[in-house]
């Protein structure tokens, strides 16, 4: 009866993460919306093969970082080739965590939301 729509992550720097999850991810925006006044603006960004989407909320009035609590809630992303994957993120300086016994990763935001990295299957 119900299907995933999209995940939000609220940002301090929208044009920084819009870069970051384009370069780190493959992510483009799909679609934007814009509150009155400016006052919010939210850009849905998508991986052109799910119809899954990541909604990333900035608020005109957000001066200070998010608390993300233990980080213990994340997305997960997989991908076809771990090797080129891993190499590029490693260069990028955003791994924050690995696990190779599971055969995973994560890499970090620049608001510091944690993304998993795993396999395709």
């Amino acid at each position: 009866m119900f299907k995933f729509t999209h995940y939000n992550f609220n940002v301090l720097d929208l044009d920084r993460s819009i870069a970051f999850y384009k370069e780190a991810l493959g992510l483009e925006p799909a679609r934007t919306k814009e509150g009155p006044n400016g006052s919010f603006k939210l850009v849905y960004l998508h991986d052109k093969d799910t119809d899954f989407e990541l909604e990333l909320t900035w608020l005109a009035d957000r001066t200070e970082p998010y608390n993300l609590g233990e980080c213990e809630f994340h997305l997960a992303m997989a991908t076809r080739d771990m090797d080129a994957a891993h190499k590029k993120h490693e260069e990028m300086g955003c791994i924050c965590f690995e696990n190779p016994a599971m055969g995973i990763y994560f890499i970090t935001d620049p608001d510091g939301y944690w993304i998993e990295i795993v396999p395709w299957r």
